[in-house]
């Protein structure tokens, strides 16, 4: 594996590269959001958990769904976040193995431009969010 390949593929190389600007973007993110507390959280493409370890610290979420297509992403940010309200999923953003309207509140960051077909995530996240709930969600140009 290259040395660029590894930082998509391994969250210790990626963390130092890119999660560490992904944290202080998720920070205002959240705020600009301004959640309810207890709502009920998907964060599609978490990485590194970046955006979930947010989350739990400032928005109050009763529970964080966070999934994202690599294996090795989910299970580094599962060894760095061990609150109990923060499940982890390896899922395709195009299909998402989550019940219709089952979270108040869907995000994704810095995620969409790697997705094929954005479309289907998007139609995804619609589909997993309950009525009146916020799909939030940003990208670099």
């Amino acid at each position: 594996m290259s040395a660029t390949t590894d930082v998509w593929a391994v969250g210790n190389a990626y963390e130092p590269y890119i999660g560490r600007w992904s944290r202080l973007v998720a920070h205002e993110f959240i705020d600009w959001l301004s959640p309810a507390r207890g709502d009920s959280w998907l964060d599609v493409g978490c990485g590194t958990g970046a955006m979930t370890a947010t989350v739990l610290a400032t928005g109050a979420p009763a529970h964080v769904c966070s999934v994202d297509a690599s294996a090795a992403f989910v299970a580094f940010a599962r060894g760095q976040i061990s609150d109990s309200r923060a499940t982890f999923v390896v899922a395709d953003a195009r299909r998402l193995p989550l019940p219709a309207a089952s979270a108040d509140v869907v995000v994704s960051g810095l995620v969409l431009n790697f997705v094929p077909q954005p479309e289907l995530a998007l139609a995804e996240m619609a589909r997993i969010v309950r009525p009146a709930g916020t799909v939030a969600i940003y990208v670099w140009d």
